[in-house]
């Protein structure tokens, strides 16, 4: 009995597949691992950290930007300001090419890159009196290394807030998706599609497609089944006319200029929505009616989080629904809108109170799904190694190397981190040894972030995965590759009668294949084409959430709609809070340029230069969001990101030799000489590809723009390597300089 029970606990009895509680266990510990033996080792040897030596907190003291923290306070506040979407999103995405790739990296790579990174930079802040990544590069490679360090920094955060902003935009506003033409619908039997004539004009109709309808795509050989109810925008000089045609089936062939209308979710967008004046409420709360008083406002915003998400269920189908269920643009224009209030805004008005919420909200809701994970132990019904999708696929567009790499940057390698770790967490260390657990500890935790996404990815079946995670417009360009994947898994015991809903045992999630059983179980939400990371999750985190309470035997299905539209306001409040943050760093940076010309520009409480200046930066990044699309701004996201790592960990390998270090300098080239592997073949690929094949079909902004910004930030990169080589061969040729405060190796 007990051999049997420890292989249902490790494997799924019908298809020998893993499951994700002993992977999580693994997991926790290689990471302990890591941070017991890795990062003492860069402590002692490498950083060389000592207690001995005073900290800029207490020697540049000044109550504000520098303060002595406690080392348990701090790390919270680190790890809120390093963990934001980019570690629940990127492994997400990655299940295209199966869970192995993207768990090998995240571990892998925390562990020798990520981590190292942000300790060191971290540690180098703390000598240099808490100075910005941009002041290391100009004491370490001259005052030209700073000004590229700089340019590429602003660069970067532009993109990164694009990638962010349209992962919201994914998930909340609405769409019209253009259908081949001669896409072939067949019906179920006695029923036929009905005209929606609220939506329908003068020029279109609007047809109501009812559920469990079959398609079939120009040159397909065989229909696949849509689950789901939908809607199809059809010209009004070519009607839709249902006949039986030759082969026997009866049903519409769609003409030319069809689109399939997918609607906003105004519950979401309601519930994020609310998070704003929460926000803006528990700041006044803290500030000025209750000063001090930070119990009594995170339990009144807390409470108030709760009740928006609640309250959400009666937004559809009542007369508020049409302010909340935005189209794409509306939603662009709404996230734009914010990003510049809350740039200009003063930020205790609003961008700490969202940063307090979501700090409470990020830390509970990712311990509440480890032990969901560890209670549920839910089969990993993705592949291991996806070989039907590792050169392309709907998800991600190119090879598994390098794209698995760049797909994943945060909870594994982020550039922004080392913005962090050279900004506020220095001016705060109260002691150097504490840096040990801030810098590398809290990298680990982000990594455990990523895990955490990619367990919630995978469990889902890959049939349910690429329904959500395929764009509606590539549906007929992938659907040949989807049919041959499900065969694959159904030949390998990956469908059984077991998956049907309430057949199978209590402990399996439940409907995984039956989109529009999913899709009532989230509260009516449109899940097909949903692409951008943020749905798949949030419907993997339900699912998990909803079987880990399934022993109490009450009835928690109906309340996972609830845990659908929790999740999401979980992703996107994270996502808003770095855009408003990123916003306001890169107005800053843009002061700071104009302030060279103009010196008003350089005051940051200058009301015209904030305004003139967030505005370029809104624009940039919104411009970025409404040219482009998930698979192309992500993987330009990824690039831009993990080149400033390559940034950070060059000056890093840098300030090593200068002060005389060199025998360990290995602990950063490796790692950088890894990711500028992986960031300039991607880079390669997409200027030389992909991009230009945007230009190709039509995009031509699009594919001029994401040209421009990559091919520049290369540039910045590839500048200051250029200059970081330089310094290395002159410092290895002479005797390396002590400089202030270090001691030669």
């Amino acid at each position: 009995m007990a051999p049997a029970l420890w292989a249902g606990i490790f494997f799924e009895e019908h298809s020998g597949r893993f499951r994700a509680m002993p992977v999580m266990l693994g997991v926790l510990c290689v990471l302990v691992i890591a941070y017991r033996y890795y990062s003492a080792f860069l402590a002692h040897k490498v950083a060389r950290l000592d207690d001995a030596r005073p900290t800029p907190a207490h020697t540049l003291r000044d109550g504000q930007n520098y303060d002595p923290t406690g080392r348990w306070v701090l790390f919270g506040h680190h790890f809120a300001a390093i963990s934001g979407a980019g570690p629940l999103i990127g492994p997400v995405l990655a299940i295209q090419f199966g869970y192995m790739p993207g768990l090998l990296w995240l571990l892998i790579g925390v562990c020798l890159a990520g981590a190292v990174q942000d300790m060191l930079v971290l540690a180098a802040s703390v000598r240099r009196q808490g100075k910005s990544l941009a002041e290391i590069a100009r004491a370490e490679l001259g005052p030209w290394a700073n000004l590229v360090v700089s340019a590429a920094i602003l660069f970067i955060v532009l993109i990164a807030l694009a990638g962010l902003g349209i992962v919201v935009v994914k998930a909340l506003g609405g769409e019209e998706v253009k259908l081949t033409a001669g896409m072939q619908v067949r019906l179920p039997d006695g029923q036929n599609p009905q005209e929606d004539e609220e939506r329908s004009t003068g020029e279109h109709v609007v047809y109501h497609f009812p559920p469990k309808c079959q398609v079939r795509y120009p040159d397909a050989k065989k229909f696949t089944e849509r689950s789901e109810d939908f809607l199809v925008q059809v010209p009004a000089e070519t009607p839709l006319e249902v006949r039986v045609h030759a082969d026997g089936w009866r049903g519409v062939t769609l003409p030319a200029r069809c689109k399939q209308i997918v609607k906003g979710s105004s519950w979401g967008t309601f519930t994020i929505a609310c998070t704003i004046p929460i926000a803006l409420f528990v700041g006044l709360y803290m500030y000025r009616i209750r000063k001090g008083h930070v119990v009594e406002a995170s339990l009144i915003g807390a409470v108030a989080v709760v009740a928006a998400t609640v309250f959400g269920r009666l937004i559809p189908g009542s007369p508020l629904e049409p302010f909340f269920s935005l189209t794409r643009q509306q939603t662009i224009l709404a996230l734009v809108a914010y990003g510049f209030f809350a740039s200009v805004l003063p930020v205790w008005l609003l961008l700490c109170p969202r940063d307090y919420l979501s700090s409470f909200l990020k830390i509970g809701t990712i311990a509440l799904l480890v032990v969901g994970v560890i209670i549920a132990n839910p089969t990993l019904k993705a592949p291991p190694l996806d070989k039907v999708f590792k050169g392309d696929g709907p998800t991600f567009k190119g090879d598994l190397f390098p794209f698995v790499f760049i797909c994943i940057m945060c909870g594994a390698v982020s550039g922004f981190h080392s913005l962090v770790s050279s900004g506020t967490t220095p001016k705060m260390i109260n002691k150097e040894s504490d840096i040990r657990p801030i810098g590398y500890g809290a990298m680990l935790m982000e990594s455990l972030v990523g895990v955490v996404a990619l367990v919630a990815a995978a469990s889902l079946d890959p049939k349910l995965y690429f329904d959500i995670n395929t764009d509606l417009a590539e549906v007929a360009k992938y659907q040949p590759k989807l049919n041959k994947l499900y065969d694959e898994l159904k030949q390998q015991g990956g469908s059984d009668p077991l998956h049907k809903v309430g057949v199978r045992e209590p402990h399996q999630l439940p409907v995984e294949h039956d989109l529009a059983e999913v899709e009532r179980l989230v509260g009516g939400e449109q899940l097909r084409g949903r692409t951008g990371g943020a749905v798949t999750l949030a419907v993997g985190m339900a699912l998990i959430f909803t079987d880990a309470l399934r022993w109490t035997g009450l009835a928690i299905e109906e309340v996972m709609q609830y845990w659908y539209h929790f999740a999401i306001m979980f992703e996107a409040l994270f996502i808003l809070t770095t855009i408003d943050a990123g916003t306001r760093i890169a107005r800053f940076l843009l002061q700071e340029a104009a302030g060279k010309v103009n010196r008003k520009y350089a005051k940051t409480d200058w009301l015209p230069g904030a305004i003139v200046s967030t505005l370029v930066v809104t624009g940039g990044w919104g411009a970025l969001i409404a040219t482009g699309s998930i698979d192309t701004i992500w993987p330009m996201f990824g690039i831009a990101n993990q080149l400033l790592a390559v940034i950070a960990l060059a000056l890093v390998t840098t300030l090593l030799i200068n002060s005389g270090r060199q025998r360990y300098a290995w602990v950063t080239l490796l790692p950088m000489l890894w990711v500028i592997s992986t960031t300039m073949t991607a880079g390669v690929q997409l200027v030389s590809y992909r991009f230009p094949q945007m230009i190709r079909d039509g995009k031509v902004l699009a594919g001029t723009l994401n040209i421009a910004f990559t091919v520049f930030v290369i540039a910045c990169v590839g500048t200051l390597l250029l200059m970081a080589v330089a310094r290395w061969l002159t410092a290895l040729r002479q005797a390396a300089p002590n400089y202030p405060g270090e001691r030669p190796a």
